[in-house]
């Protein structure tokens, strides 16, 4: 079967047809590709406190701004649980607990057993032989002790791990990992 040619439009050469298509094709992406870097990307994380039994969940970061009134909202509830001192919480800790959850396809609350200590909880806690380091990230709102319901500890553990954007420790035994924001190093507890 032969197929006709069809005939090129007067004074447009092939060449100039194909240029036209591809910049119309380009333009017609623009509105799509702008529309969607004007939609903010939303951050939320929930946690649900072990010790105290508050729940929160909270968009904590929209684009690349995170939300101040969020961030208090998230410095209450991962307060020192024993004392009830609130501390800041490093964003840097949200952002890594959210790429955990969003890396795992974790759709639980964040099981939180420990955020924020104080420096006198911490030393009360390491005098009572409980395994807390002298110089504890937690006591910096830049660590935190967690576990999913819906994802193994040891799965939880190896996304950390990949992640490279800290310390990961992993608690077989109290079936926990504690996760930081300080460098990069592991252990086992």
């Amino acid at each position: 079967m032969n197929r006709a040619r069809p005939a090129p439009l007067p004074g447009l050469s092939r060449r100039d047809f194909v240029r036209g298509a591809g910049a119309a094709m380009l333009l017609s992406a623009v509105p799509w590709s702008a529309r969607a870097a004007r939609e903010p990307s939303v951050r939320t994380l929930t946690f649900d406190h072990l010790h105290t039994g508050e729940r929160l969940s909270v968009a904590y970061a929209e684009g690349g701004a995170y939300l101040s009134d969020a961030l208090a909202q998230v410095d209450r509830v991962l307060r020192d649980h024993y004392s009830d001192e609130v501390h800041p919480i490093d964003p840097a800790l949200l952002d890594l607990l959210h790429e955990v959850q969003r890396r795992t396809g974790s759709r639980a609350p964040l099981q939180v057993i420990s955020g924020y200590r104080s420096p006198r909880t911490n030393a009360r806690l390491r005098a009572q032989g409980r395994g807390v380091g002298t110089r504890s990230l937690h006591m910096r709102g830049e660590a935190i002790d967690i576990r999913l319901a819906d994802v193994p500890s040891a799965a939880i553990r190896d996304v950390a791990l990949a992640m490279q954007r800290g310390g990961v420790g992993y608690y077989a035994g109290s079936d926990f990992v504690h996760l930081d924001v300080g460098r990069v190093r592991r252990w086992n507890g």
